[in-house]
């Protein structure tokens, strides 16, 4: 199943992730067995904390979105429904002595060429604007009245779309956040679209010309692009596919430059449980070059994983899973992106945790494999399912976003300090 497909869907209350275990409202009951599994670990001092609730209305709902801070520690973020015209917003939240925090919707968009529905948060571009992606609007003919999806820069002044992608050999409905190379090339992949249908990774220029990198077959290159952003390093791009590979359980892949043209390598295709399968989020990397990452699906109880792909001598990779998720108290279907701070992994789950299955925070320690659930939410108004994962601020806390949940329902903006 592509969780891309699912995430265009503002239907959904709760959300891709929610909807597949069985949410039916905002701070609703999943309906799958987590509550009855043990939890594994837990810490005793660590503390979450809300520092906005969004209520749907002109400050936006639906908070489907990673996190990015500047230098003065203000968030900004995107916001899937809600603002002036109920299609999303660009929003920035300014620190405050004691929540909530004071938000500033930076962009209404407007539902047509602009674009519409932005998932995945925004990414500061070399100039210091922000760049992000939409679902849907623009003016693609090949997606009917709903548009195809954009690519946008956000000024202090306006906002400029740098792509309107057409729905044929270009891809279709983005989804995803940015990544950006030292020439200010903008880099992104899409789930839908290309020459087979099975998505693509686009790059657009300064100049705004978009590119296509590499046009995914479903074969053993994979298809659908992950909803996590690609991970530059050394001039190459690293990331994961959803579905397809060998094993039709997803990859990871390495995109390089050959003369004028890229390459794309799988670098490990998932078999499937007990092995990790279907990656959603992106790739973290360490110092030697090893990439960590989750899965939605597979590990030995088929509930989700942190995988390990350890970069030897020869170029080469060898995966192996670091942690299996059980479900219940201990979370499971993660589809964060992890954040490695020290020897430890932080990241966020989908579904488990407390009573209602909505998500949970852990660390996982990168050497031994070890996990700890550190927050469970759905107890009170704290939020509910987290699926964009952390961003570690520069106070030593963390920071997120839920998609439900908070005091109306339509999604939070947290604080965690492990």
């Amino acid at each position: 199943m592509r969780l891309s497909r699912f995430v265009t869907s503002t239907s959904v209350v709760c959300g891709v992730a929610g909807f597949l275990a069985g949410c039916a409202t905002p701070n609703g009951a999943g309906t799958g067995t987590a509550a009855a599994l043990p939890r594994v670990g837990a810490a005793a001092n660590a503390s979450e904390r809300v520092l906005y609730s969004f209520s749907g209305g002109n400050d936006g709902g639906n908070a489907a979105t990673g996190l990015v801070s500047d230098g003065h520690g203000n968030l900004y973020g995107t916001t899937v429904v809600g603002g002036k015209y109920t299609c999303g917003t660009v929003f920035k939240l300014t620190p405050q002595a004691s929540p909530p925090w004071s938000e500033t919707v930076l962009y209404n968009f407007g539902c047509f060429s602009d674009g519409k529905n932005p998932h995945g948060g925004v990414t500061f571009d070399p100039k210091g604007n922000l760049d992000g992606t939409t679902v849907s609007g623009g003016s693609g003919p090949s997606c009917g009245s709903y548009g195809c999806g954009v690519v946008f820069a956000l000024t202090p002044s306006t906002e400029n779309v740098l792509h309107a992608f057409v729905g044929g050999r270009d891809g279709f409905g983005p989804g995803g956040g940015v990544t950006f190379d030292a020439a200010g090339n903008l880099f992104g992949t899409t789930p839908d679209g290309g020459t087979h249908s099975q998505g693509v990774i686009y790059e657009v220029t300064p100049q705004r010309h978009e590119r296509i990198v590499h046009t995914f077959t479903g074969g053993n290159d994979g298809s659908v692009g992950s909803l996590g952003l690609l991970l530059l390093a050394s001039g190459s791009l690293y990331g994961v596919t959803e579905e397809g590979g060998a094993h039709s359980a997803g990859t990871v892949f390495k995109v390089s430059r050959a003369a004028r043209r890229w390459k794309l390598n799988t670098l490990y295709a998932f078999k499937g449980t007990p092995d990790a399968a279907s990656p959603y989020g992106g790739l973290a990397a360490d110092a030697a070059g090893d990439l960590f990452g989750t899965t939605y699906y597979g590990g030995v109880n088929g509930l989700g994983s942190v995988f390990e792909l350890r970069h030897n001598a020869n170029g080469g990779y060898r995966e192996r899973v670091l942690y299996s998720f059980k479900g219940g108290a201990d979370g499971s279907s993660p589809t964060s992106t992890l954040v490695l701070a020290g020897s430890n992994l932080y990241g966020t789950t989908s579904a488990g945790g407390g009573s209602c299955g909505c998500g949970t925070i852990f660390r996982v320690s990168a050497t031994s494999g070890a996990e700890t659930v550190l927050h469970e939410f759905g107890s009170g108004t704290d939020g509910a399912y987290p699926y964009y994962g952390l961003t570690k601020g520069g106070n030593g806390a963390f920071y997120g976003t839920t998609v439900a949940g908070g005091s109306s329902g339509q999604g939070t903006v947290f604080e965690f300090k492990p």
